[in-house]
């Protein structure tokens, strides 16, 4: 005899799939405008407070631009920051996923993405 409830869960997990899917399209609305997007990993606080720094540094030099930080799950272990233009198109600002050991050359001085940013924006 077949267990009951089982139909109704499997139906609610592929509406649930299916509205997960529909959301990336949706979420282009910030896309009108050029944005900075740091992805910094979160299993350690030392990526958080460079992500903080480096954002406000990013605010203050530009604060036309927004400044958004993971707006989606980061990968393990990645510290990025890219340019984000309003076609669509995408510019690398710094990555450090393939820096370190040590630890610390995954992260940028603030300085220097800030140059880079306005290399971009001119």
């Amino acid at each position: 005899m077949a267990s009951r409830g089982r139909k109704r869960k499997a139906e609610t997990a592929l509406g649930a799939a299916a509205e997960k899917q529909e959301t990336p399209a949706s979420g282009r609305k910030g896309m009108e405008e050029a944005s900075v997007v740091i992805e910094h990993c979160t299993s350690c606080r030392v990526y958080g407070r460079n992500a903080a720094a480096l954002s406000q540094a990013l605010r203050v030099e530009a604060p036309e631009l927004p400044v958004r930080v993971n707006p989606t799950k980061p990968r393990r272990g990645s510290f990025e920051v890219t340019l984000m233009r309003p076609d669509g198109s995408s510019a690398e600002l710094w990555t450090g996923i393939k820096k370190g050991p040590p630890r610390k050359l995954k992260f940028p001085e603030p300085q220097e993405v800030v140059e880079e940013l306005k290399k971009y924006l001119s």
